[in-house]
């Protein structure tokens, strides 16, 4: 983790990556958490790039999620792939965002990643779940990147 980046402690990064594989037990779908300092411009185009980078457009069903925030521009976007896209309400991901948003604004910064990263979980096993065969495609650590 970088030094840069404080928005969580050691104990809250450590939660948050065990709400993902929480999340994703149910579920063959991949959430990712990148987090970074800086969004310049478009929070919607750099959070596309991040989910490319990471290869979350790869998965197997496209059902990859990425919760991308930049901490010291007070931006964050959720994109889904476009497996998971096809088949959740319109809304469902402004809805997680609000939920989010809500404990952010309380600096309540890993509670509100862990609330969606659960919700999307939920969604997640709705419409992709756990097969027996079943790989992790995606590692489930929070991605970091100072810049």
């Amino acid at each position: 983790m970088s030094n840069a980046i404080t928005i969580l402690n050691r104990e809250e990064d450590h939660r948050v990556v065990e709400a993902i594989k929480q999340a994703e037990l149910n579920t063959s779908g991949e959430i990712k958490v990148h987090i970074e300092n800086r969004c310049i411009g478009n929070v919607e185009k750099r959070s596309l790039v991040v989910f490319n980078k990471l290869k979350l457009n790869e998965t197997q069903l496209r059902n990859g999620v990425l919760i991308y925030l930049a901490v010291k521009d007070h931006k964050f976007a959720i994109l889904g792939d476009k497996g998971i896209n096809d088949v959740v309400e319109d809304n469902f991901w402004n809805d997680v965002k609000d939920l989010m948003q809500s404990r952010f604004k309380e600096n309540r910064f890993a509670e509100g990643l862990e609330e969606g990263i659960m919700r999307c979980g939920e969604k997640l096993k709705a419409f992709f779940p756990y097969q027996s065969d079943d790989t992790n495609e995606i590692p489930d650590d929070i991605s970091y990147e100072n810049n």
